[in-house]
């Protein structure tokens, strides 16, 4: 192999006469180190913004849901504490939802309504520890026997309201008069505010303490669901299937990859995308390596069949063009992926990129993922590779009489 790569560095090489091929091939270094490199601060991006979508989720969300399919039932101690003593659960704790009317002196709003035992253990709320969780929600001796309320950012902006402030809760679930259903309301004071990045959650969810809800809701009692949280978020589907398997109806479990499946699917689906329409780049690229190389060969027909009079292979003359090949692939895979890697340290590190509030992140996230940049290199690669077939195929099939005679 000695002789194929001090020829084909030597061919890398242009003579003057030959500058038309040494500024293709150049261009094709250049277009394989452009392809890569944006291919991999691409992907870490929506890397990072997949990673970013689920911190916010699971800093509102329970890790796994065990509901019933009636809706409403009765917290069983017997299954909680079974729940608890699973492997693999860290917390579990009752959870009621429910959909209720907002109002204050200036506004009125729906609004999702989760009552919590914020003392079970677990940090419902992104920014909330459970000991804060459970302060903010038991200030009923300093607020006047009121009982406290925390808001989303965006609602309590929508509703005007700041902690301190009381709010009026009116829900459906009321009591059957002669004059018709009475609306139950409660009165509630703001005792603090969270901001997930999430509209979704921060325009319509407030929590409140279990039995107020209950008690708003008329469900005395009555829970929606018992969440559960593990330190083994990505390995839910196991511990729904294994350890959670002696739940059955009419009980059925809920993880935070089924809920958000859509979410989840829709970001893959668009990084996949975003692979397919960069990788085009690169293949570009590979046009540019198929021509300069079909040039080589062209200009190199004397040369070609002065090797192969003294006794070269056709398989040696295609080692020859494959490897000029790969190497133009191999530089500007390594270049690329380098100042890929750069940049997206960079980026991370100083995170100078600011988003419009729009998003749900204020800095470009970023998340390197060397499987990400292994793949990336090694497509790359696959199709600079591709690219030197047909050429090197060509120059290995000429007749070294007729090269010689019309060369």
């Amino acid at each position: 192999m000695g002789a194929e790569f001090f020829i084909a560095g030597k061919y890398l090489r242009a003579k003057r006469k030959e500058g038309f091929i040494s500024l293709i091939t150049l261009l094709s270094v250049a277009g394989v180190l452009l392809g890569v490199m944006a291919l991999v601060v691409v992907i870490a991006v929506m890397s990072g913004s997949e990673t970013e979508f689920r911190k916010r989720i699971l800093g509102l969300e329970p890790h796994v849901l065990i509901m019933n399919y009636s809706g409403h039932f009765s917290p069983d101690p017997d299954m909680e504490d079974t729940l608890r003593q699973t492997p693999g659960v860290t917390a579990v704790s009752p959870i009621l939802f429910g959909q209720a009317m907002i109002r204050t002196a200036d506004s009125f709003s729906g609004i999702i309504i989760r009552g919590i035992e914020p003392e079970k253990g677990a940090a419902l709320i992104k920014g909330y520890t459970s000991e804060a969780l459970d302060q903010a929600l038991n200030q009923e001796t300093i607020t006047k026997g009121l009982p406290g309320i925390i808001l989303g950012q965006s609602l309590a902006d929508n509703v005007r309201v700041v902690q301190g402030d009381r709010v009026i809760l009116m829900s459906t679930s009321g009591i059957i008069s002669p004059m018709g259903q009475i609306p139950s309301m409660k009165q509630f004071v703001v005792t603090g505010t969270f901001k997930s990045g999430m509209s979704e959650y921060d325009s319509s969810l407030a929590y409140a303490r279990l039995d107020q809800v209950q008690a708003l809701v008329s469900a005395k009692g009555k829970i929606s669901a018992f969440g559960i949280w593990t330190d083994q978020i990505f390995k839910v589907k196991d511990l729904s299937q294994d350890e959670l398997g002696f739940i059955n109806y009419p009980y059925y479990l809920r993880n935070w990859m089924d809920i958000n499946h859509s979410l989840f699917s829709a970001l893959k689906l668009e990084k996949t995308a975003m692979f397919v329409i960069l990788t085009l780049i690169i293949l570009v690229a590979a046009f540019n390596i198929a021509s300069a190389l079909i040039m080589m060969v062209m200009e190199k027909t004397r040369d070609i069949a002065v090797l192969k009079a003294m006794g070269a292979t056709n398989s040696m003359i295609r080692r020859i063009f494959i490897i000029k090949g790969m190497i133009i692939g191999i530089i500007g895979t390594g270049i690329g992926t380098t100042l890929g890697v750069v940049i997206c340290y960079i980026l991370k590190r100083y995170e100078f990129i600011k988003l419009p509030e729009a998003y749900p992140f204020s800095t470009l996230p970023v998340q390197l993922e060397y499987s990400d940049v292994i793949l990336t290199a090694v497509s790359a690669l696959v199709i600079c590779f591709l690219s030197t077939l047909y050429p090197s195929y060509k120059a290995s099939r000429m007749n070294p009489v007729e090269a010689i005679r019309y060369g």
